[in-house]
């Protein structure tokens, strides 16, 4: 049974930064590509990093140059660095293995970008 758990979400202001964590037990880790995924409430749940086994990334183009992703396999965490936060950034966040899922979610962490 895999559990995923997201942390490190809260409110902050425009221009701010957040760490999120993603800690995995249970399932396939260190050989297994991780992404970052948000959902708001006029959207789907969509792609915003992804890195694979091997450490290499890619993210969607709003959020390049703002956002890092990195993973530790000792500890079964992938990590989200975001900066330069805006409010089009406010979303519940999910990680999850990429490109197929662990066939469940963790509840996400919530972000919100307001002033």
């Amino acid at each position: 049974q895999v559990q995923i758990l997201e942390s490190g979400g809260g409110l902050v202001q425009p221009g701010g930064s957040l760490r999120l964590s993603c800690a995995v037990s249970g399932g396939i880790f260190r050989t297994s590509g991780m992404a970052w995924y948000r959902q708001s409430p006029k959207n789907g749940r969509d792609l915003v990093a992804r890195i694979n086994s091997s450490g290499g990334t890619d993210y969607v183009g709003s959020v390049k140059g703002r956002f890092t992703i990195s993973r530790d396999n000792a500890k079964r965490t992938v990590y989200l660095q975001m900066h330069n936060l805006n409010p089009e950034d406010t979303a519940v966040y999910y990680c999850n293995r990429w490109p197929s899922g662990y066939g469940s979610w963790g509840q996400g962490t919530q972000v919100t970008v307001s002033s």
